[in-house]
């Protein structure tokens, strides 16, 4: 039988393009407020999070600018926005917290993946610094040196 942390967890959406462009330095387990039709493309996995961010505004903090598509069998009528803001859910302190970072050291929260975790949708929300272009050559050039390193291991 598997394990009772990896019971119920299923990655739905993973945002790899915000590896490469940010340096991630803090992450954070979220929950999201939904409308139904929401859920249903959810866990169908029609979701895009590759431009999607979060602002803090009034004490909550709001995912912008990701992409849910509307649920294939349900009546327009029902449907929801693709792209509205959703409240993301947080604990006060912690979003206390990402005020004073986000605020005065300049830093962006950026959503890392979504997934289903024993039923409910959560989102890993990161606060990340922009990375320069010397910065991301860096990452592919040790990436290109680890994989040559691999292959001449493997063919020893």
């Amino acid at each position: 039988m598997s394990d009772t942390k990896t019971q119920g967890f299923k990655i739905v959406s993973d945002n790899r393009q915000a590896r490469f462009q940010y340096e991630i330095l803090e992450t954070y387990e979220a929950g999201i407020e939904l409308v139904g039709t929401e859920v249903k493309s959810i866990r169908a996995g029609k979701v895009n999070l590759r431009d999607g961010y979060a602002l803090i505004r009034n004490g909550e903090v709001l995912l912008s600018n990701v992409h849910i598509s509307p649920h294939q069998s349900s009546s327009l009528f029902f449907n929801h926005d693709p792209t509205r803001t959703r409240k993301l859910l947080l604990h006060r302190q912690e979003i206390r917290k990402l005020i004073g970072k986000v605020e005065q050291q300049g830093l962006t929260l950026v959503p890392l993946k979504m997934y289903l975790k024993r039923g409910w949708v959560k989102v890993d929300l990161a606060l990340v610094r922009g990375k320069k272009l010397h910065d991301k050559r860096d990452d592919m050039r040790k990436r290109q040196d680890k994989r040559d390193i691999e292959r001449a291991m493997k063919n020893r």
